[in-house]
């Protein structure tokens, strides 16, 4: 439970709950105030689930507003039957949502036992089918709105900077999953299906995401077509987890372990060493500012990313160091502790890779906006077919993972971008057609529109509490993972 005092934990925590919270709270609202255009009731509106009790409630009856703070809830009260129209507006304890309590739905807040009586002109049952249906869509929409706008003010207040694959003069640096389908280290990747992609992650997206297979890279001064394998998805996805596996292993064993990130592919660059820290492995060997290394325990590490490979192999080891210095070939020795780290600052790949900057202005901002969005859905919904294989159910996350996606240090541009890309997903999440979430009703509702045939509340409820319990069965699968990669 050391993670608790980790000040990284408590800025990760707050993100994911400020982010979440922001978006049920548009989603509801959305169905809250289309629901009333529709001249339908609102019980009851409420951010965070309030089972058993309710943090804060307020609610106008009598001709005034009435507040109350940490309420128990009971069956029924005054507050449900004073002035009906209005609605009861509150904030629940349990932080996993939210939801809107449209009088006449079978949904989570009433069954088909509640609805016995005839239906009445405020109740979503007694509208048509099209009103029911721009109730229901309506917290998608919102959604998928507040994501194309959030990511249009992104692109006016902080522009976009990107890295281009031209720019990456030493090419490319590959794991091994990529080497495995004839890739080669310094290789650049020049078309994708005859496309040339912009950025590393425009290729990455269209390897992995999308199953794109054939590749043209430039080798030397050669171009080489490549085939990629049908399950390089599934591949990718494996290596990444084997190496976490690993990763949390070394974790376990050693709390201070420096975690490494898993690579992909990544702009190649030499190690070239910025700082050295007192006291540590690469002070002990005599390395200074300025050194570019070059080879380790006898093999040749052109980029820092082979070098990084390269001390990992020799943990607890004494092993020689080749280095340029002033243009000079050199060589020394260092003992490379259980860290498997030299203890050296270097240079990013940003100093040999140049940055390219974009402002955009208001009116340019929005269809950059719009497209991105479109784009960031496109390729979600392409990358949901990994779900269904059995590296990708095991890349499932929940709220653990969801949260490991915010940064470690407060940033509004990486906020807003990953409230975003959120609302991106809750908005598919939500158009899925199972029962209990929106997509559910929605294909209930175009199969009325198309058969003329209402279900009935029975077979509603029925189907909700079927949809309910895979949504659960999800959950706990998702939060399992997270568990498992915490404490296995």
């Amino acid at each position: 439970m050391d993670f608790l005092t980790s000040p990284t934990f408590w800025i990760k925590l707050a993100q994911f709950l400020l982010s979440i919270s922001f978006l049920v709270l548009i989603h509801e609202a959305g169905h809250c105030i289309v629901a009333k255009l529709n001249h339908v009731r609102v019980e009851k509106f409420y951010m965070f689930f309030n089972v058993g009790m309710s943090v804060f409630r307020m609610k106008k009856f009598d001709g005034k507003w009435h507040f109350q703070f940490f309420h128990r809830n009971e069956e029924k009260d005054e507050w449900d039957t004073k002035d009906p129209d209005n609605t009861e507006w509150g904030i629940g304890w349990l932080p996993l949502g939210g939801y809107c309590a449209i009088a006449g739905m079978v949904d989570e807040t009433h069954d088909a036992d509640q609805l016995g009586k005839e239906p009445q002109p405020w109740e979503f049952r007694s509208k048509n089918a099209w009103q029911r249906l721009s109730i229901i869509i309506a917290g998608i929409t919102v959604n998928f709105i507040a994501a194309l706008i959030l990511f249009s003010a992104i692109f006016y207040t902080w522009g976009e900077t990107v890295l281009p694959l031209k720019n990456a003069q030493q090419g490319l640096y590959f794991s091994e999953v990529f080497l495995n389908e004839g890739f080669e280290q310094g290789d650049q990747i020049m078309r994708i299906d005859s496309v040339v992609p912009y950025t590393l992650s425009e290729a990455v997206n269209a390897l992995i995401i999308e199953g794109k297979r054939h590749v043209v890279v430039a080798r030397g001064d050669q171009e080489v077509a490549l085939e990629m394998s049908e399950t390089l998805g599934q591949k990718f996805l494996a290596a990444q987890q084997e190496f976490d596996k690993k990763e949390r292993a070394h974790q376990k064993a050693d709390a201070s372990y420096y975690k490494r990130s898993f690579v992909a592919i990544s702009e190649a660059y030499p190690m070239v060493i910025d700082s050295v820290l007192p006291m540590h492995a690469g002070d002990f060997a005599g390395l200074q500012k300025g050194d570019s290394v070059v080879m380790l325990a006898g093999v040749m590490t052109p980029t820092f990313f082979e070098v990084d490979n390269q001390l990992v192999q020799h943990p607890c080891d004494s092993v020689a160091i080749g280095f340029y210095r002033a243009g000079e070939y050199m060589e020394t020795k260092a003992f490379i502790g259980d860290q498997c780290r030299l203890g050296v600052v270097v240079l990013s790949k940003y100093h040999f890779c140049e940055l390219e900057t974009r402002e955009y202005g208001f009116w340019e901002s929005i269809p950059k906006g719009i497209a991105h969005g479109w784009k960031v859905l496109v390729d979600y919904v392409k990358q949901f077919r990994l779900v269904f294989t059995k590296e990708g159910a095991q890349s499932l996350g929940g709220f653990v993972a969801i949260g490991n996606l915010f940064p470690s240090l407060w940033s509004w541009e990486a906020f807003w971008t990953m409230t975003a890309f959120l609302s991106i997903i809750l908005a598919f999440m939500n158009f899925i057609p199972i029962p209990g979430l929106d997509g559910g009703y929605i294909l209930f509702l175009l199969v009325e529109i198309l058969t003329g045939k209402q279900p009935s509340d029975k077979f509603l409820e029925k189907a909700n509490n079927v949809g309910f319990w895979l949504l659960i069965a999800l959950l706990i699968f998702a939060n399992g993972n997270d568990l498992i990669r915490i404490f296995f």
